[in-house]
C-alpha cells in the first residue's frame, strides 16, 4: 500500500499507479498536493516510487520506475454539521430549467 497508512478506513480515497520502462525529465517537477478533510477528519497523501531518487535530475533516464500515490480521507460522524448539509462549490451545483453553463 501507498504511503500513508492512516487514516485506516477512509470514507474517501483516490490511489495511482505509474509505471514506466524509460522516463526523462526535460526539467525537475514541482509538485504540490493540498488536502484537507473539512470541516473535521483527517486526511493524508503519499506516495511510493522505485527506481526514483527523492528529487529527479534534468536528462537523466531512469529505468523500470514505478510509483503508487494515495490520497485518504476519513470524515468525522460526531462533526456538528454533515457532509451533507454543506453548499455545493458554485461548478458542481446543479442547473436550473432553463440555466445555462458558463
Amino acid at each position: 500500500m501507498a504511503k500513508p497508512e492512516r487514516p485506516e478506513r477512509p470514507d474517501i480515497e483516490i490511489r495511482a499507479t505509474v509505471q514506466a520502462r524509460e522516463l526523462v525529465f526535460h526539467r525537475p517537477p514541482t509538485t504540490r498536493i493540498d488536502h484537507a478533510a473539512e470541516p473535521v477528519g483527517e486526511s493524508a497523501s503519499g506516495s511510493d516510487g522505485t527506481n526514483l531518487p527523492e528529487r529527479v535530475e534534468a536528462h537523466v533516464t531512469y529505468r523500470n520506475v514505478h510509483i503508487d500515490f494515495r490520497l485518504a480521507a476519513e470524515l468525522d460522524p460526531e462533526a456538528p454539521q454533515t457532509w451533507a448539509s454543506l453548499p455545493l462549490p458554485r461548478r458542481l451545483r446543479p442547473l436550473r430549467a432553463g440555466q445555462r453553463c458558463r
